[in-house]
């Protein structure tokens, strides 16, 4: 055998990518379950069986490696399916967003260059109007999920019959550790998201770190109610137990009523829930009727819980130790933890670097700044995105220095615990003073007549920004601006008191749970107007 081929079986042997890992867990624990969807309960053989039909039906249908094949649904075992099959052939899975329009679904279809798209029943209305937005497009497979019991539409292939593919042995294409393997849109803060680039080396990294510092193990059951087309449902929960050998339970949405029920029928010992839907959890007018003993690990992530919350949860959920993940897309995501003996020492706190990171807090000039000063918050690790696709400016940029820099600000403090400030883009900049939003947001859930709140800057044309808080009343309250306005006065420095209260029934969010400011920032800023 030549240098060539030597290399190529040493690569073979010390293979380690994003396929290999279901096969692993079912070569270890075939018989024990792996997922729950719906009435249908699988076994690790059994899914991992399923997962090389489809990947080898894929492959007939001329899906190979390096193609970019896009998945646009709600969570479902067909989204699992499609997900592990394209990682066995090496090709790259762009997730998108199910709640985006068409015209930013063609835009991610076109910029990833995506040769195929599986798409949810309900969706495909948005699918077809953004495919025919392309007009000459490169997508040539188009596969349709009844998730709702409708029928193909003229053009579409029911992925159901790809499992019934002859082949059940696993794919023999070797898949290099920093292959791109996948294409994670950002939510972003600018017009058009970008495409973060992950490889099995990055995401396996990550994995390590979460399934370490999140204390996860194969005995776990875990809830997994929130998008899988986010990176904190799909790599810091559903694919480390699928690692581990633990058993997943798949719900197509984080339905209140939903999650406690399942919680309670299946013993559920984990679930992870933004701050945004623990709270809608703790609000539910049954949650004390539940049976939630079986819960042990919880875990939160795109914002910081606001302490009234945290509280709340310790009381009501004695039995449950908390964790806080905080990271992005980029980070593929974790970045720092904040573990359960920490909740209530360190509130408010994003924790410290996660196992395989290292965080700074630096200057303008990326010098680190002092203990207790504010600046951006950047990393190294191997979880590191590769970079942005067909983007090599934002790339630089974003790598600039050596470190990912995160557009976080935060403060470090003498234990070397991540306090996340803001957003750069969130700061509000009001008469010549900062003020960090998440500060005024933690007043205002002490508030006792407070469900919800979000804190913005809107235009003023003398505080050039003006301090706006909306928010949502508890359930049979009725509380007024003036009241909260003196709840503020009593706790703030007069410049970061909110000058406009506005009540809604309900806050704008994402599927994974994160309050869209930038939506407020729009439908709100009237209000200084109308002063």
């Amino acid at each position: 055998m030549d240098a060539e081929g030597t290399d190529l079986t040493v690569a073979g042997a010390r293979s380690q990518a994003l396929g290999d890992l279901l096969r692993r867990s079912a070569a270890r624990v075939p018989d024990k379950t792996a997922l729950v969807w719906r009435e249908r309960r699988e076994s690790y053989a059994e899914l991992d069986a399923a997962v090389n039909r489809v990947a080898h039906s894929l492959a007939d249908r001329g899906v190979a490696q390096g193609d970019r094949v896009a998945i646009y649904s709600h969570n479902c075992r067909e989204f699992v399916l499609a997900y592990f099959a394209l990682a066995r052939l090496g090709a790259i899975s762009v997730p998108i967003n199910f709640m985006l329009t068409a015209d930013e679904v063609a835009f991610i279809l076109e910029h990833s260059g995506a040769v195929a798209l599986i798409t949810e029943d309900t969706l495909a209305g948005a699918a077809e109007a953004a495919v025919k937005q392309l007009g000459d497009s490169e997508i040539r497979l188009f596969g349709w999920i009844g998730l709702n019991g409708l029928p193909a539409g003229p053009g579409w292939e029911d992925v159901s019959g790809w499992e019934t593919h002859a082949d059940a042995s696993a794919p023999e294409v070797l898949v290099g550790d920093d292959d791109p393997i996948q294409i994670m849109y950002t939510s972003g803060t600018e017009s058009r998201p970008k495409g973060a680039v992950l490889s099995s080396r990055a995401l396996i990294a990550q994995y390590t770190s979460v399934v370490v510092d999140g204390r996860m193990s194969a005995a776990d059951i875990e809830v997994h109610a929130l998008p899988l087309y986010h990176c904190a449902q799909l790599h810091c929960f559903l694919t480390p137990d699928l690692w581990l050998g633990a058993t997943s339970i798949l719900l197509q949405g984080p339905d209140p009523a939903t999650i406690l029920r399942t919680i309670e029928t299946e013993r559920a010992t984990k679930l992870f829930c933004p701050p945004t839907v623990w709270v809608s959890l703790l609000r539910h007018p049954d949650f004390d009727s539940y049976d939630l003993s079986s819960l042990r690990k919880g875990y939160y992530g795109a914002s910081i819980m606001p302490v009234e919350v945290l509280l709340e949860l310790s009381e009501r959920l004695p039995g449950v130790g908390l964790t806080n993940f905080y990271g992005q897309t980029e980070l593929a995501p974790l970045a720092t933890v904040l573990a359960p003996e920490d909740q209530l020492t360190k509130p408010g706190s994003a924790g410290r670097p996660a196992l395989n990171v290292e965080t700074r807090v630096v200057d303008d000039d990326d010098v680190p700044v002092g203990i207790g000063e504010i600046g951006e918050i950047v990393h190294r690790s191997p979880q590191a995105m590769l970079g942005y696709w067909n983007d090599p400016a934002k790339t630089a940029e974003a790598f600039r220095n050596g470190w990912f820099h995160s557009g976080d600000l935060g403060v470090l403090d003498a234990d070397g615990y991540l306090t996340v400030v803001d957003r750069k883009k969130d700061m509000i900049k009001t008469g010549g003073e900062n003020v960090a939003s998440r500060e005024v947001e933690e007043v205002l859930y002490e508030h006792p007549d407070i469900s919800e709140a979000a804190v913005v800057g809107i235009p003023h044309s003398h505080w050039i920004e003006a301090v706006t808080a909306i928010v949502v009343a508890r359930t049979g309250t009725d509380p007024d601006a003036i009241s909260v306005i003196a709840h503020c006065k009593q706790r703030l420095a007069g410049y970061k008191v909110p000058k406009y209260v506005t009540f809604v029934e309900s806050l704008p969010k994402n599927p994974s749970g994160k309050i869209l400011k930038r939506e407020l920032r729009t439908q709100h800023a009237h209000l200084a107007a109308e002063a």
